[in-house]
């Protein structure tokens, strides 16, 4: 009898112990909660919507004009030793694999993706290119002062001060919105943020061209 109880109690307490890391309670897992996020991959999530923010819209390969400076990427399918990226040198010309210097500057991707593909026919059965532009370096703008976040824009498209302003998160809180400066070259233009938010006096609203910088005191 004594070994028979012995051996029950044994049986117990091996159980116990094998299920005590599954026996959390209600309470304990409604504590846990869901897995926090890393701090490393909110900060990278949160660079990237920054980044993406700043970059605006997409090149268009159909309007955009190349320009020196401008990264282009240059994908011919199935040919990885002729693709890649290509810099845009000060005289408008890339160099490229097997076909030497083409005129990039002055075009869009989509004329050069023409002439790329017309002269690796002579090197590649039927190619299949694709030019996309990596980065504008070519057109830029600049917004300084009481703006969220001043800094260098690409000019990809055509943008009015007002667009531009709304990139850079709008105007601060006690900004001269009334006394805005557009700066080209030797030129001035004024720019009543008031007004043209109300929608007066819109032919203030100029589009910007490639150097221009927006001053909000």
């Amino acid at each position: 009898m004594f070994r028979r109880l012995l051996r029950c109690t044994f049986v117990v307490c091996l159980a116990s112990v094998l299920l005590a890391p599954f026996s959390l309670t209600a309470q304990e897992k409604q504590e846990s909660g869901p897995p926090a996020v890393a701090p490393a991959a909110a900060a990278a999530k949160a660079a990237n919507d920054e980044l993406r923010k700043q970059a605006g819209e997409p090149v268009d390969p159909n309007t955009y004009i190349i320009g020196p400076e401008d990264i282009l990427r240059v994908n011919v399918w199935e040919n990885p030793n002729v693709s890649g990226p290509v810099t845009v040198r000060p005289d408008g010309m890339i160099t490229l694999p097997l076909i030497n210097d083409l005129k990039a500057g002055g075009i869009t991707p989509k004329q050069l993706r023409d002439i790329v593909t017309k002269a690796y026919e002579e090197f590649i059965v039927k190619p299949e290119v694709m030019i996309s532009v990596m980065a504008v370096n070519s057109k830029f703008y600049f917004i300084s002062g009481e703006v969220n976040r001043p800094g260098q824009y690409p000019l990809v498209t055509a943008k009015t001060v007002l667009q531009a302003l709304t990139i850079a998160g709008g105007v601060r809180e006690f900004a001269n919105k009334k006394n805005i400066v557009i700066i080209r070259g030797p030129k001035r233009f004024k720019f009543n943020y008031n007004d043209v938010i109300k929608g007066k006096n819109r032919q203030q609203d100029i589009y910007l061209e490639s150097g221009d910088m927006i001053n909000v005191p």
